[in-house]
């Protein structure tokens, strides 16, 4: 599992932002980019290859809520036979925000 993780300062805003680049497994989606801000919301979502109307707009759902409240409603989702989905990874990718 790799994932990447960033602290980024607005200095302007005076607001400190995460940013995490997380590595999917067992997805089509390869990787999930997550920024959120110093309240733990969620302000930005991108996934790199997936069903692209579907991450789209779960990317628009997730945007502005708290990341327990996204990992409440989306942990354990699975995709057909799969032990795991987008909607799950993301909730991986939550938890090393946290």
């Amino acid at each position: 599992m790799l994932y990447l993780c960033l602290v980024l300062i607005n200095i302007k805003k005076k607001k400190i932002m995460k940013h995490v680049q997380y590595k999917t497994q067992g997805t089509c989606s390869q990787l999930i980019d997550v920024v959120t801000d110093d309240n733990k919301v969620i302000q930005q979502v991108y996934f790199l290859g997936g069903c692209n109307g579907n991450l789209q707009g779960i990317c628009q759902l997730v945007k502005g809520k708290k990341i327990d409240e996204v990992i409440n409603l989306l942990d354990g989702i699975r995709c057909g036979t799969k032990g795991t989905s987008c909607p799950d990874q993301l909730c991986r990718a939550l938890e090393q925000l946290k």
